[in-house]
């Protein structure tokens, strides 16, 4: 009975968008679940009914199907799109393959070659998106954002993956000058440190420190020196996390002096008045780019698909998804319309220059995918 009321209670925060991307896999953890799909139609208080068959479905991460990133959208149409949920972009790439067919989906540009080889991806006509002009030129042609010699992807929202510290528990690192991901292997912190248990993370921390030409597709050499890294960094760890509320907390009581992190911590960490800092580390910071592709294989109203992407690429989302979750957005127009203060605490005031010195998450070949997994498990393990 107890599981069976946090499932419905589960439901009961997305239809109420009291639910953020970052907490849904703690809440499916917590009813002894894996991910799953939830087909969600959201309805705004509007006064009039309308037929949800009738409507596009977008296919997306919990807490992107808010409606604060669906304004013009629904101005136009007096109604939400459908949304179904996603909990990682793997579980939803094989929902269609298995024969899901919405019309809007929301990958991040490391997974957008595979799309388009089973597929999925329709050309996007940009003479169509309303924003165009006004999104950042780095962003339109990001590594998978053309494929085929069209434009497949809209970037909409972007982020980092960094070390998040305590400057008065490492002051030697304080300061835009010191910033480096070494603080992760200094034994000086052993056991309060922290590191994202994963393989595009932690080969991507590994491969910028040994200076990898490519840390996604490393050469033998490369990964011997690779592998030596992570050894010397799985003796220092306090622990791998999946977890990013565990490293909020850590990092609040002192129990981690710092670990790699997303922007969304940052925010949340100085909310509770937390002293950190996020870095830029002279090693390179990594940064991530989601958005949104039309799906070739739906069958929803292809004006409603470019309304949408219209509502989502708009400053007005934008200034959203930066105040609420952190993030960067796309469109430059919305970094005009934020306070330059909280661009400043999340270290995107310049994003130009930022995403300038930036490394940009790429895909791992399938081969070197499955060499990286059975490398890290074997260090995990001891060996």
């Amino acid at each position: 009975m107890t599981k069976l009321m946090d499932i419905q209670e589960f439901r009961s925060r997305l239809d109420n968008h009291d639910i953020s991307r970052r907490d849904v896999h703690k809440v499916l953890a917590s009813v002894g679940l894996a991910s799953v799909v939830l087909p969600v139609v959201h309805r705004p208080s509007l006064a009039q009914d309308y037929d949800t068959d009738m409507d596009i479905t977008v296919f997306t991460w919990a807490g992107s199907d808010l409606p604060e990133f669906t304004g013009s959208y629904i101005e136009k149409h007096g109604m939400m799109p459908a949304f179904a949920l996603w909990g990682e972009e793997e579980e939803g790439f094989q929902k269609m393959r298995a024969g899901f067919r919405p019309d809007v989906a929301a990958p991040c540009t490391y997974s957008l070659r595979r799309w388009w080889d089973a597929g999925l991806l329709s050309n996007l006509d940009t003479s169509r998106l309303a924003h165009w002009d006004d999104i950042f030129p780095s962003l339109k042609t990001v590594e998978g954002a053309q494929l085929g010699g069209e434009q497949v992807f809209l970037p909409v929202d972007w982020g980092n993956s960094s070390v998040l510290f305590r400057p008065d528990l490492a002051p030697e690192y304080a300061g835009a000058e010191n910033h480096s991901w070494m603080i992760l292997f200094d034994e000086k912190y052993a056991g309060r440190l922290g590191i994202y248990d994963s393989v595009d993370g932690v080969f991507g921390v590994v491969g910028a420190i040994i200076g990898a030409e490519n840390p996604f597709d490393m050469t033998d050499d490369e990964l011997a020196k690779a592998t030596e890294m992570m050894r010397q960094q799985r003796d220092v760890l306090r622990w791998y996390w999946t977890d990013i509320t565990a490293v909020e907390q850590g990092l609040a009581t002192g129990e981690l002096v710092a670990s790699y992190a997303w922007n969304s911590s940052v925010l949340e960490l100085k909310r509770q008045g937390v002293n950190v800092e996020y870095m830029n580390p002279k090693e390179g910071i990594y940064t991530w780019v989601c958005g949104y592709v039309h799906i070739a294989t739906g069958e929803g109203d292809a004006d409603k698909v470019y309304d949408y992407l219209d509502a989502v690429s708009a400053p007005e989302s934008g200034v959203y998804g930066i105040t609420n979750n952190g993030y960067g957005h796309s469109n430059m127009k919305a970094f005009e319309m934020v306070p330059q203060e909280t661009l400043e605490n999340l270290g995107i005031s310049d994003p130009v220059a930022f995403m300038e010195g930036s490394r940009f998450f790429s895909e791992i070949p399938p081969a070197t995918r499955e060499k990286y997994i059975a490398l890290f498990d074997e260090i995990k393990a001891g060996f």
